[in-house]
């Protein structure tokens, strides 16, 4: 990839406000042959197919002048969804109440993957309380995070 996900991150999100829409992330994976860029958005009352289309058009625009990738790649623009995925330490603090599947980086007490009420968020720590037990991890050990939807 020629740019850096911080680097797509500013292209794309100009865009993005532009047509009243928030970016919520990317992902930039390989899938098969081919490399997907997963560009993540949202809006209050939710998003729709026309607002995907509408931003997959100027996003695909800017793509076309600035090249930023360099490479054969899909672009799929779509809502983050019931199960988000979370990308920022905003994110965690506005999603606080919310039950997520965490993984980290490196294991923690013997495991990577933790699964509780995300509490909120203290400095540059998430807050996540599994069972009778508070855990304070550091938002750079997270590797992925998603939102476990309650019904």
């Amino acid at each position: 990839m020629a740019l850096g996900q911080d680097a797509l991150c500013a292209l794309i999100e100009p865009v993005v406000k532009a047509m009243d829409c928030e970016l919520w992330g990317i992902e930039y994976f390989r899938a098969g042959q081919r490399s997907v860029l997963r560009v993540y958005i949202d809006k209050v009352g939710g998003i729709g197919i026309e607002d995907c289309q509408r931003i997959s058009r100027q996003i695909g625009s800017v793509f076309d002048v600035e090249d930023p990738i360099g490479a054969e790649y899909t672009l799929e623009v779509s809502s983050p969804g019931l199960a988000r995925p979370l990308y920022t330490l905003a994110q965690y603090e506005k999603l606080a109440g919310e039950y997520i599947d965490l993984q980290l980086r490196f294991p923690f007490e013997g495991q990577r993957k933790f699964k509780g009420l995300l509490k909120g968020v203290e400095a540059e720590d998430v807050v996540l309380v599994v069972g009778e037990q508070e855990y304070l991890f550091p938002f750079e050990t997270i590797e992925k995070a998603k939102v476990v939807p309650q019904f």
